[in-house]
């Protein structure tokens, strides 16, 4: 009989809902049907109103009231602030949460969001249910407090400083594993030559390609940034008798912004899409990314070895993502598109060896194995006698 993993994931953003999406996919791709595996989003399909509607504020206060998000985030920089408040919304929610439970009976709980710890451990102990629960952190660098709670069966953090941040909070060494952040399967795959995947995807094949991508949500100036590199492109390849470059831009769920930029009249070859479940195609058909400084694709674009222009980041949890990237030598960090444009046009025609090395950095940070790397020790764990033997 297959053995049940529940995994809790909320849709803040498209990022919580990519990793739920990339460990249920590996579990089905190394295991078959060893394992099967639920994900629900606790917040939307199993609490009541007004809070099943919190995760679709998400955007507006990223995009129209930054300040305001900010503040929310500080508030889970404090423990002493925070933890009273998610026992109290835990006995509110214990009979929501135990029913999301006990209609899957799982043999094990994943969270891959920060607000499904303590109220789901609480919950659990209400139950007298033992469920080994496991946290999977997807922040990269700036990871707030409230991931981390001492009574989870283990935890998988992507990095040095998430690694030392638990330890801080509280966690043992025993409980903790540090394989990356968890990105789907298809990025563990030897890729094909560029020329290739361009080919397949109805790209010009010998033309260098930028990809411009906003994030699941399509969030930031995707539009201007993409129209300053075509024109520079446009320019560039006037000056040297040949195209200097392709776009691809990805709008993520914005369709508003998909059918401006589709209506467009661009300079250079140029491809618009909205929300795509292949993006490690269009990554290995592309020679550079240009994104805000979301931690899942950073992951994927090292795991590709491709070099990035972060554009913006989110205040709070994406804050430590842009020195990370500047730090390992990766990628810059650019946020005026006419500025952006010049690097891209420079790492496509005199500064390519500054793109070359990029893309070499890239390479030896990815760690595009970390997903079953997570997802085999998951399955060990779940062969042991008691799930509080990490």
């Amino acid at each position: 009989m297959s053995k049940r993993i529940l995994i809790l994931m909320s849709e803040t953003g498209g990022g919580h809902r990519a990793s739920a999406e990339a460990i249920r996919d590996t579990f089905q791709v190394r295991y078959g049907t060893q394992f099967q595996v639920d994900m629900i989003d606790l917040w939307i399909q199993h609490t009541p109103p007004p809070l099943n509607q919190i995760p679709k504020t998400y955007r507006f206060l990223v995009n129209d009231a930054p300040w305001l998000y900010k503040f929310i985030y500080d508030i889970g920089e404090k423990p002493e602030l925070l933890e009273p408040l998610m026992r109290v919304t835990a006995t509110f929610l214990l009979p929501f949460v135990r029913g999301a439970i006990e209609d899957c009976h799982p043999d094990l709980i994943v969270s891959v969001h920060p607000l499904m710890q303590q109220i789901t451990l609480e919950v659990l102990q209400h139950m007298k249910q033992v469920v080994p629960f496991i946290t999977v952190v997807t922040d990269l660098i700036t990871i707030p407090p409230v991931w981390f709670d001492p009574r989870v069966t283990l935890c998988f953090v992507p990095s040095e400083e998430g690694y030392a941040l638990a330890l801080r909070a509280g966690l043992r060494p025993s409980q903790l594993r540090q394989f990356g952040l968890p990105i789907r399967p298809a990025f563990a795959q030897k890729p094909p030559p560029k020329p290739t995947m361009r080919q397949r995807l109805g790209m010009l094949p010998d033309v260098k390609a930028v990809l411009i991508a906003g994030g699941g949500e399509g969030m930031g100036p995707v539009g201007e940034i993409a129209q300053a590199v075509a024109e520079r492109l446009a320019a560039r390849g006037q000056a040297v008798g040949q195209p200097a470059g392709q776009l691809v831009v990805i709008c993520g769920r914005n369709l508003e912004l998909q059918r401006e930029l589709s209506a467009y009249a661009w300079p250079v070859p140029t491809i618009i899409h909205g929300f795509v479940e292949n993006i490690w195609d269009w990554m290995i058909a592309s020679d550079c990314i240009i994104t805000k400084a979301g931690p899942g694709t950073i992951a994927e674009a090292c795991a590709l070895g491709l070099p990035i222009v972060l554009s913006g980041y989110i205040p709070g949890q994406e804050s430590g993502n842009v020195p990370y990237v500047l730090k390992h030598g990766v990628g810059v960090y650019v946020t005026e598109p006419w500025q952006i444009a010049e690097v891209i046009s420079g790492w496509f025609g005199p500064q390519e060896a500054i793109l070359e090395q990029f893309a070499a950095n890239a390479r030896k940070l990815g760690h595009p194995q970390a997903t079953f790397q997570i997802v085999e020790e998951i399955a060990r764990l779940l062969d042991r006698t008691g799930p509080d033997l990490p």
